[in-house]
């Protein structure tokens, strides 16, 4: 049974998407029928799909008015978020942020609004199963949940509720979201890390729930995936620039790669110059066959050579972000929305 402060409470769901026909008929269905509020609405923040997504967007419309299909021009997630609260936040109480692209179990929204509730949280963020179907995508799903790939990333492991610095966005108090000036719009990836180093300096609270996940599924072949984490490399690069931050162990890790992988190139002229990248090759394989002979993952290997993509996309992104911005201001930390 909801709790009477759940149903007391007005929430805005936004969902930013740019062609997804194949996923939105079923997310609006979802999301439609858990609303709690009659004053509840979805937002979805279209960049202007060209596969019929805004088609389908409009005629659900049609039969439930609780859904608004929001033309976003500048096309970015961040973007889209920031123009929905502007228009449609004034008087809600809570976002709750849908990736077009996750699958979410029924009672997702429920229980980020029973944490938020319980704990007084500003912001609710969630950990991630990811999870793939073909071959190539199903090592990439094994090699994003094993610390090879992520790290030991909190909101890609999970762990029991607690105080976090930073997690896959899910549900933020709109008064917090709007008083630190929402997304950063010159940031097309890595604006959720960013936002959180805003609003834990405001002095808000961001909880990582045990209480409900969300289901990712990753690229499904070379190309996207490395022009992914090379994008997801340049929005570190550029967080740790506009704030003049550190990047964490955990980080500094896969920075490396990019420079190891140029200094063998020396190789022809020294054998040495070799060693660095051979001994990251081998380390990546050692774990991938630790997978595939101690947990019996017939993907260990495959999953292997996904994260050495990964590794290498995020440096090389990370290394040409840092190299761009030689010289010029670094990024205000004001506030983003107008």
């Amino acid at each position: 049974m909801k709790s009477h402060k759940i149903l007391d409470v007005k929430t805005l769901i936004v969902i930013p998407c740019l062609n997804e026909a194949r996923t939105i008929d079923d997310l609006l269905l979802k999301f439609s029928s858990t609303l709690n509020n009659p004053a509840d609405r979805i937002i979805v923040a279209d960049g202007g799909s060209t596969d019929g997504t805004r088609d389908i967007v409009a005629n659900f419309s049609m039969q439930d008015a609780r859904v608004i299909l929001l033309a976003n021009p500048k096309r970015i997630q961040s973007a889209g978020i920031n123009l929905a609260v502007e228009m449609f936040g004034q008087g809600y109480d809570y976002l709750i942020r849908i990736d077009a692209h996750g699958d979410y179990p029924d009672d997702y929204c429920n229980r980020l609004l029973e944490d938020a509730v319980h704990t007084g949280a500003d912001s609710v963020v969630v950990a991630m199963d990811t999870v793939g179907h073909g071959t190539f995508q199903k090592a990439t799903a094994i090699a994003q949940n094993s610390k090879l790939g992520n790290g030991g990333s909190k909101h890609r492991e999970g762990a029991k509720g607690h105080w976090i610095d930073h997690g896959h966005h899910a549900l933020m108090r709109i008064s917090a979201f709007t008083e630190v000036g929402g997304y950063d719009e010159s940031f097309s990836h890595n604006e959720d890390a960013e936002l959180d180093y805003r609003l834990r300096k405001a002095g808000f609270r961001i909880w990582m729930t045990d209480k409900t996940r969300m289901t990712y599924y990753p690229r499904s072949n070379v190309r996207p995936l490395f022009k992914q984490y090379m994008a997801y490399g340049r929005g570190r690069a550029k967080n740790l620039l506009k704030h003049r931050s550190m990047p964490k162990l955990r980080q500094m890790i896969p920075l490396a790669v990019m420079p190891v992988a140029l200094l063998a190139l020396l190789g022809v002229f020294h054998w040495l110059a070799l060693v660095p990248l051979c001994l990251w090759i081998a380390a990546c394989v050692g774990y991938g066959l630790w997978m595939a002979i101690v947990e019996k993952n017939s993907y260990g290997l495959l999953a292997a050579f996904s994260a050495m993509i990964m590794h290498l996309a995020w440096s090389t992104g990370f290394w040409l972000e840092l190299v761009s911005s030689m010289g010029a201001p670094a990024p205000l930390a004001g506030k983003a929305m107008s």
